[in-house]
Parts: structure tokens; C-alpha cells; sequence
């Protein structure tokens, strides 16, 4: 779950975010990424419309992606608002999937923005990870 300091809640944030953010889109979600204040924390929102699918359909895909967000908080805790559009192809896809699509994405945007690149901690086919550890 995510703390209330770190959702986007009004869509005057929501519409700014997506306006003057930068945008990486992959198969499951779009992510736009903008800078905000350096010292503020990083905050994340999410839309899931209704072309997802029904009710039960986009709140899992909600919770998975609260999940990958609250997950990147880690590594990006300050300086970046950040709004996640699930695309229909979410609803079909796994943890894993949601998962490596929101973290290539989020990689992505703060590449382009300037800000740190985060570690890679999710496990290849091979179940090694970016830092050459290998899960058991």
C-alpha cells in the first residue's frame, strides 16, 4: 500500500504529470515520469479504465501495479511524480510481466529526465539478476 505523501490524488497533479512528464509506453502500461521537487517525495498515480476490463479485472491490476510502485519507492523515495495508464493487455498479463514492463519503463523515464537509474533487481529468464545473483 502506499503511504497518502506518496499517491497523486487530485487531476490537476494527474494532468500535469501526463502534460509536461516524459513518456515510455510498453505492451501492458504507458508511464510519463516528471520531475518535482528534489526534497518532496516521490508520488505515483494510477488510471485503470474501464477498456481493462471489469471491476475485479482492474482492481488486480490495480494492486499488482500499487505493488510495483510502492516496490520502485526504494530507489526513486524523492523528486519524481510519476502516473501509470494500464493498457486492455494488462488484464491478461502476469506479476512478473506488469512487473519487468513498469521497471523498464520507470528506467526509461528517469534516464531521460537525468535522475539515478535504478538497480535491476528483478531475475532474467535465466533467474540471474543485473547484479550477477543468482535466486534459489
Amino acid at each position: 500500500m502506499l503511504a497518502t505523501q506518496n499517491r497523486l490524488r487530485t487531476s490537476s497533479d494527474f494532468s500535469t504529470t501526463v502534460r509536461s512528464g516524459v513518456r515510455n509506453g510498453r505492451r501492458n502500461l504507458v508511464l510519463y515520469t516528471a520531475p518535482i521537487g528534489a526534497s518532496e517525495p516521490s508520488r505515483i498515480g494510477f488510471i485503470v479504465s474501464k477498456a481493462v476490463g471489469n471491476a475485479v479485472t482492474r482492481n488486480l491490476v490495480k494492486r499488482r501495479l500499487r505493488e510495483a510502485g510502492a516496490m520502485s519507492l526504494q530507489t526513486h523515495g524523492t523528486g519524481f511524480a510519476v502516473v501509470v495508464r494500464a493498457l486492455p493487455a494488462a488484464a491478461t498479463a502476469s506479476w512478473e510481466q506488469l512487473l519487468m514492463d513498469y521497471n523498464a519503463a520507470l528506467a526509461v523515464t528517469t534516464k531521460r529526465l537525468g535522475g539515478p537509474a535504478p538497480r535491476n533487481t528483478s531475475p532474467d529468464r535465466n533467474g540471474t539478476t543485473t547484479e550477477g545473483t543468482t535466486r534459489a
